[in-house]
């Protein structure tokens, strides 16, 4: 720790030595930059500061009804694009700046000098409160300038939120027009392939495969009924082959067995008629049963009567318990041609779907997919109609609402003195400057040429030991010259001194 302090009172000993070397050099330097400093144009700053208020009450009530837009951003992006060109030209046309420049050269260099003199800052703590600055050299002027930017800066502001409430609505309004030609086409699509496969398209319920289900389910069931009724036929048909005739009637009238399925044949005959043609499956499948059960009729009629036996038909008609027999027979004759003809339309059908099997899949396939086209379409021109309804709201609001509320916190302020340059700190930064350069020129010099200041620095340069030293005393005369020459330092250092101060005095008195 000896060591460092003995270092460092050699290096104050040798700047020292060289004091004059270093005053002279700080007066030079320090007169040299208080005459640039004091040649520096001058000039006033205006500020003010605008508050950005965005929170309107009528945002949490149109929540999910209307367009929020990001104001925030908006304001954002307006503070970055308010020195564009359009908005300086306009500056200078509000402040009659523009009568100054007489050529497009001189109007470009105006332009760039009116964008470095202005400083539009916002608040770190508060982003809705914004700083805005003007430099000029003059102080009418300056105010003038801050003043028509913050105008600009609202104007500004509320002229591209009309212009992007309008752009939405046109291009909403195209889009929804693209979409209604797309909906349309696609309907007419939709339709046409419709229209194209009537008759071949599977239901609405279970598609072609369920249908086909359907439709063997519904074959087999039927041919199962079918079986059943033809066993119950052919069981009453053995019955009725074996009955006797037990009472004889006394009418020589002949009639046969087969009247009573004739006249039930005809009784669902005359259902059917109520209900169809004669053209129906079923109606011409009956007729074609009492036309046989007709000429079976007449032959048994014609055996019976080459015979001799026609009472014995006479009294076998008149059993009660025969003609039962014979009313369910021909019943269940007619159930069975009624179901023949069931079976035929079910086999029909199966076999048309079989046939179809290969193009029905692609059918489908292809029309889901005009159906999913369609459907995607119509949603999306469901939503852009929502949205024009929604951009249409949030315009109305616009234009009869503020959402945003512009508040001029501090006016346009412009102090009496210059601003700028700030002269004090700069002639103090330039007497630092100079002291430092003249201490360090002496130091160096020092450096340059060494002397031994002390018995250690002496010990330690020729290592050797120390035995003793001698003090020199000085004479009355150099005594004397001593003094006047650290007076006469002290005093060009204290002129130096007093020079800043009278340099800056009026700055001082300002600042107080």
């Amino acid at each position: 720790m000896q060591d460092v302090i003995a270092q460092v009172l050699s290096y104050i000993w040798g700047i020292w030595r060289f004091r004059w070397l270093a005053l002279i050099t700080a007066w030079v330097i320090a007169i040299g930059g208080w005459l640039f400093v004091y040649q520096m144009p001058e000039a006033y700053v205006a500020t003010a500061r605008v508050y950005v208020d965005s929170n309107s009450v009528l945002r949490p009530l149109l929540r999910g009804l209307a367009i929020q837009p990001n104001v925030s951003q908006r304001i954002a992006m307006m503070s970055r694009t308010l020195l564009s060109r359009p908005n300086l030209e306009k500056l200078m046309r509000m402040t009659d700046l523009d009568l100054q420049v007489q050529t497009d050269r001189e109007k470009d260099d105006f332009l760039g000098q009116l964008r470095d003199s202005i400083t539009l800052t916002g608040d770190r703590a508060n982003t809705s409160l914004y700083s805005i600055a003007v430099q000029d050299a003059d102080r009418d002027t300056a105010k003038r300038i801050v003043q028509a930017l913050i105008t600009v800066f609202i104007e500004s502001s509320l002229s591209d939120k009309r212009e992007d409430s309008s752009g939405a609505q046109d291009f909403l309004d195209e889009q929804i027009a693209e979409y209604e030609v797309r909906l349309i086409e696609a309907e007419d699509r939709l339709a046409l392939f419709k229209q194209r496969y009537a008759g071949i398209l599977p239901g609405d319920g279970s598609g072609y495969y369920g249908k086909m289900g359907e439709t063997q389910a519904q074959l087999d069931a039927a041919r199962l009924q079918l079986r059943e009724l033809e066993n119950r036929r052919e069981a009453l048909q053995s019955q009725v082959d074996g009955e006797e005739p037990v009472f004889l009637s006394s009418s020589s009238s002949l009639s046969s067995p087969l009247d009573a399925r004739i006249q039930a044949l005809q009784t669902q005959k005359d259902l059917l008629l109520s209900r169809y043609t004669e053209r129906h499956p079923e109606v011409v499948q009956i007729n074609r049963l009492i036309s046989d059960l007709e000429r079976e009729k007449q032959a048994e009629i014609d055996a019976a009567m080459s015979a001799g036996v026609g009472n014995a038909y006479s009294g076998l008609t008149s059993s009660p318990v025969y003609q039962g027999m014979r009313a369910m027979l021909a019943e269940t004759d007619a159930q069975v041609a009624e179901l023949n003809v069931r079976v035929a339309e079910y086999e029909r059908r199966s076999e048309a779907l079989k046939e179809r099997v290969d193009n029905i899949p692609v059918i489908e396939a292809e029309l889901k997919q005009l159906d999913r086209d369609y459907q995607v379409i119509a949603a999306q021109h469901q939503e852009l109609l929502q949205r024009r309804e929604a951009a249409r709201l949030s315009q109305d609001v616009e234009q009869n609402a503020n959402d945003v509320t512009f508040r001029v916190v501090d006016p346009p302020f412009v102090p009496f003195e210059p601003s700028e340059p700030n002269k004090l700190i700069l002639n103090s930064l330039v007497l630092v400057a100079a002291l430092g350069a003249g201490a360090a020129l002496a130091l160096l010099a020092s450096l340059i040429k060494p002397v031994v200041a002390d018995q250690r620095a002496l010990t330690r340069l020729t290592g050797l030991p120390l035995l003793g030293s001698v003090t020199q005393v000085a004479a009355p005369e150099q005594r004397k010259r001593d003094a006047v020459g650290l007076a006469v330092f002290a005093s060009l250092t204290l002129v130096l001194l007093v020079s800043f101060v009278g340099i800056n005095i009026g700055r001082l008195g300002g600042l107080s």
